[in-house]
Formats: C-alpha cells, sequence, structure tokens
C-alpha cells in the first residue's frame, strides 16, 4: 500500500454528539490512504471512551485530547504541528462524508495545484440534499469614501443540491469553510499557523485572504459532497461546549480580529453581527425553551427574559474558561 499523501485533522466544531456518525462515515467513504489526527477537546465521557477504543484499533489514528474546550484554530494547530504529508485536511467533527471524498479532493489539488480546495458543502438531514456552501467571495474592496471594506458571500446557500448540480464544476474561487477543506501542508511554512485570535468565527475569511495574497488558488470542487449538521445540542453534555463555542466573548473577539488584523471600516457588516452575538444561543436554546414553558402563550416575553440570564450566564462560562485553559495547555505541551 503506497504512503498516505493526506492527514485528516478532526477537530470539534460546536458539540460533541455527532462525532462517532462523522468518524464512522470517514471510514466507510473513504478509499485511498490516510492519517488521521483527531483532536479531543474535553469531550464527555462517553466520547472520551469511544475515541480512545478507536485510537486502538486503527492504524495511522493520533488521538489528542486536553481536558478543557478548544478555540477551533486552537485545535487545528494542534493537529497540524503533527502532520508530516502533503495535505492536510481539517474536517469538524459533525460532518458526515460521501464515498470518493477525499479522492476528489486531492485529484482537484493535484490537477490545478491549488492551495486549498473546498468541497461542495450541505448542510442538515435527509444527508447531502440541500447547499449550505458552493464556494464564494472574500476579499477587500475600497468604496467611495476610500474606507477599507470586507466583501463576503456564500454561494447557493438553500439551494438543493438534484436542481442545481447540473451547474456546478471545478472552478476557481475566492473562499473555503474550515467544515471541511484540503491544504496543501508547505503552504503554512510560508503563511505561518492559523491566526489563534479568531476565537470562533471568521477564521475561513482571514485563511482564505492570506492564501491568496501569498500567490496560492482556492478551488471549489463539486465532485466533492460533504454534509454538516448543526445544532442545537443534542445531549445535556453538549450544552457547556456550544454555550461558550457561540459566546458573545469569542464572537466579538474573532469579529475585531478580523476589524483590526485587516484595517476595515466598522461599517454596517460588523454593527449587524455586534447586534446578533447571541443569534445561534438565542434561536436553538432559547427560544425553544420559552415555547416549552409557556405552550406558547407570551413564548416572546419569556424569551427575552431567558436571554437576560443566558447572557450572565455565558459571561461566567467564559471568564472560567479563559483563567483554565492556559494552565492546561500548558501541561499537555509539557506531556
Amino acid at each position: 500500500m503506497s504512503e498516505p499523501q493526506v492527514t485528516i485533522v478532526v477537530v470539534p466544531r460546536e458539540r460533541f454528539s455527532c462525532a462517532r456518525q462523522s468518524l464512522e462515515s470517514i471510514y466507510e467513504h473513504t478509499k485511498i490512504p490516510f492519517k488521521l489526527i483527531y483532536i479531543d477537546g474535553n469531550s464527555p465521557a462517553k466520547t472520551k471512551l469511544y475515541l480512545q477504543e478507536q485510537a486502538k484499533q486503527n492504524n495511522n489514528f493520533k488521538l489528542i485530547r486536553t481536558e478543557c474546550y478548544l478555540y477551533p484554530n486552537q485545535a487545528r494547530n494542534l493537529g497540524l504541528q503533527q502532520v508530516d504529508t502533503k495535505y492536510v485536511v481539517f474536517i469538524d467533527n459533525d460532518v458526515i462524508v460521501t464515498t470518493g471524498w477525499l479522492t476528489n479532493l486531492v485529484d482537484c489539488a493535484e490537477a490545478t495545484k491549488a492551495g486549498v480546495v473546498g468541497p461542495l458543502m450541505c448542510q442538515y438531514e435527509p444527508l447531502h440534499e440541500i447547499v449550505h456552501f458552493a464556494g464564494g467571495e472574500s476579499h477587500i474592496f475600497v468604496d467611495k469614501k476610500g474606507r477599507r471594506r470586507l466583501r463576503e458571500k456564500m454561494y447557493l446557500q438553500g439551494k438543493r443540491v438534484a436542481d442545481v448540480r447540473s451547474q456546478l464544476q471545478r472552478t476557481q474561487t475566492e473562499l473555503a469553510e474550515f467544515h471541511c477543506v484540503l491544504v496543501r501542508r508547505d503552504i503554512f511554512d510560508r503563511v505561518g499557523m492559523l491566526d489563534e485570535a479568531f476565537l470562533n468565527t471568521k477564521e475561513h475569511l482571514d485563511f482564505c485572504m492570506t492564501v491568496r495574497e501569498a500567490g496560492e488558488k482556492v478551488y471549489f470542487e463539486p465532485d466533492c459532497v460533504v454534509t454538516y449538521l448543526p445544532g442545537p445540542p443534542i445531549e445535556t453534555s453538549d450544552l457547556h461546549y456550544y454555550m461558550l463555542r457561540w459566546s458573545n466573548a469569542w464572537q466579538m473577539a474573532s469579529l475585531k480580529r478580523m476589524l483590526e488584523k485587516w484595517s476595515l471600516a466598522e461599517d454596517a457588516y460588523f454593527t449587524t453581527k455586534y447586534k446578533r452575538l447571541c443569534w445561534r444561543r438565542y434561536g436553538t436554546i432559547i427560544e425553544p425553551l420559552a415555547h416549552r414553558l409557556t405552550f406558547g402563550l407570551g413564548a416572546d416575553f419569556m424569551a427575552r427574559a431567558i436571554a437576560t440570564i443566558d447572557n450572565g450566564v455565558n459571561r461566567v462560562l467564559t471568564d472560567n474558561h479563559k483563567r483554565t485553559q492556559k494552565k492546561q495547555l500548558s501541561q499537555l505541551k509539557q506531556n
């Protein structure tokens, strides 16, 4: 058997209850040799045990566990430090792949000499039916007032795959997402590791713009089809990490990093994002809880009351995490 060209780095996205389904899809549908590095960022006991068993049973499976929750780019960098193959694929632990997915990503990179290749990314169940992302735009433009502004656009989101599949072809694009993305490993020797100041959002925009500034190409490969399964938290054990992952503090810090790193104007794009910091928690946790408590009567009032409590709890969670994570990661590096 030939030596693997690719290392798959699996990282937590927002919860752990999809981890088994995601990993089993990788082993079922990947037809070329690969190495796998699994970053287990403080998963609950059931998932921790499952991953330990998988690491024992499978060759080329390296498990790295931390006893603290991780920012996405922290997790990716922990895995990246161990990669010694030509390509690395970053994939979230809630992504389900299809047969030939990895072969098609590598074929695209080899044929086009792309530095980054993204798949046709779908969303929700039933699997592989609704487009989440089919390439996109991410660049800086200067408006009439001389302000540097961000252009972000995702193509075909919400469309049915069956309706648009015949239109899709391998093409150069500006944007790929970290749900699933292949990157040529030597790019990081030029641009450095992933920016860990992006705590939970916009890191894919930052990375793709950085790569393109370095003269590398980003490609969209529609013959690779994968699906990510977003929240809400399915199990109680998901809740803590989900709350952190979509915390106000992490999102605000990420937006500020984007603003400052790329010398952008604080325009309507950013002010709108500031106003909607808690939208994921509100839509997936607070509103459903309010409806259950009120049987739909007065749910809006109840949701606002819960949101006030949620904001306070959220601040406590992020403050506690900030205090403890540095010590725990230091211990991991020493080991």
